[in-house]
């Protein structure tokens, strides 16, 4: 990060440096055709550029009418850092351009790290792992600019998406997750509840977990906690990690009414000696088959 003094920092949104009216009032030296063998992508972008339909509409758009808006980016080296424009620059290299309209601008780290996640993290709709790493890069930028106290933080950062400080953490907290973890949460074969306890395993603990997981194993948000409270202890082991997810898995919660059971007992049987007689019973039916006859109908 820039080693500017952070209290000296005065962050312009994304909206306030580029915007669409902006971009018509500049002077056309204020664009420039660069080449996109130039066009670096952000090194800590936290979006996925997906060849899918939307990306199919906008080459298509391109080929016809052009890059309408031009992208942001900062000099770099002999090449240029792209600020906001990635999905554009994939565009125009699959519609075979070999150079895209750029707005370049002299930005700090800092600057440029608040610029990438806002250019995209409020218009549209993110996978989690997208809005846990835009979350976590704004979070530590606004650190770095001087802001007091992480609950303020992730206040602002919460207030701009119109989501609480403890979906902001809940979010960043995933970012602590493997990857290929963080990708099932993605998939939705990890729920997020149950992922953020297990993002505070050790990256060995949380390929443990994983492996299980690949089985088709669900792991519920109970298990995850145990997971989490083992892993603490330094008890956890892969086979306690099997152990707990596979004897869990695919079983249901079955809840009985006790007034209903106690009409078939005389008064005064104990709740061991209910139990007792309903396991010999379900056990007399599981060796018969399952299929009592006067049970049918």
């Amino acid at each position: 990060m820039n080693s500017r003094s952070a209290d000296k920092i005065k962050f312009t949104s994304f909206d306030e440096l580029f915007n669409s009216s902006d971009i018509q009032n500049k002077e056309p030296g204020d664009i420039q055709e660069i080449p996109l063998k130039l066009l670096h992508t952000f090194h800590s972008h936290p979006y996925h550029v997906l060849d899918d339909e939307q990306m199919e509409e906008l080459v298509e758009s391109i080929r016809q009418r052009g890059v309408l808006n031009p992208g942001l980016a900062r000099k770099q080296g002999e090449g240029y850092e792209l600020i906001s424009g990635h999905r554009r620059k994939r565009a125009c290299e699959l519609a075979g351009k070999k150079t895209m309209p750029i707005v370049v601008k002299e930005l700090t780290d800092d600057e440029a790290a608040i610029l990438v996640v806002d250019s995209n993290l409020y218009r549209e709709v993110k996978r989690p792992s997208e809005k846990a790493k835009a979350y976590r890069l704004k979070m530590d930028t606004l650190k770095h600019q001087g802001k007091k106290g992480e609950q303020l933080t992730a206040a602002l950062i919460g207030s701009q998406g119109n989501e609480s400080v403890r979906t902001v953490f809940r979010l960043i907290r995933l970012t602590y997750l493997i990857p290929e973890l963080l990708e099932c949460v993605d998939e939705k074969r990890l729920m997020q509840t149950s992922a953020e306890s297990i993002s505070f395993l050790r990256e060995e603990e949380q390929k443990w977990v994983l492996d299980v997981i690949n089985q088709g194993i669900t792991l519920g948000k109970k298990q995850a906690l145990e997971l989490k409270k083992a892993s603490e202890q330094k008890k956890l082991s892969p086979e306690m990690v099997e152990q707990l997810l596979k004897c869990t898995s695919g079983k249901k919660a079955i809840t009985l009414s006790a007034q209903r059971i106690q009409e078939f007992f005389p008064e005064g049987y104990s709740k061991e000696q209910m139990e007792a007689i309903i396991y010999e019973l379900l056990d007399s039916w599981k060796k018969a088959g399952g299929n009592w006859k006067h049970i049918e109908g």
